[in-house]
């Protein structure tokens, strides 16, 4: 199964109240298994439309570099995320930038998504990749 878990994950709010609209920054820390082995470090800014606003139709952009292994090839490269969340859970759609890859993995395009309900330690991913 491809999953990644979350080890470290550090919020704060930049605009905005709690409760209300609010924009905050995130920075974390994920471990990836499966195609992806390895650890990356995902930096989101997350929009919060506030209390009563239950949709997941807002999108919040976010960069993540890897670093790792993807078929036993070793580098790292970074993924341009666009997340949708709400009290149910969260779904991406991302992308590898071009000319992002480093190591054995220089030349690496790909796109996938990621998914799973909150409160779940694994998230599901999809990776459709190409050197």
């Amino acid at each position: 199964m491809n999953a990644f878990t979350t080890k470290n994950w550090e919020e704060k709010i930049v605009s905005g109240t709690e409760g209300g609209p609010r924009v905050a920054y995130a920075h974390a820390t994920m471990a990836y298994s499966g195609v992806l082995e390895g650890e990356s470090i995902c930096d989101l800014l997350l929009y919060y439309a506030g209390e009563g606003y239950d949709s997941g139709d807002t999108t919040s952009p976010s960069f993540e570099r890897f670093e790792g292994k993807v078929e036993g090839r070793e580098g790292t490269f970074i993924i341009r995320h666009e997340y949708t969340f709400d009290a149910k859970g969260i779904a991406s759609t991302f992308t590898v930038v071009p000319g992002s890859g480093t190591g054995e993995l220089a030349g690496l395009t790909g796109s996938g998504t990621a998914g799973g309900a909150i409160g779940e330690d694994k998230v599901g991913y999809t990776f459709e990749y190409a050197f």
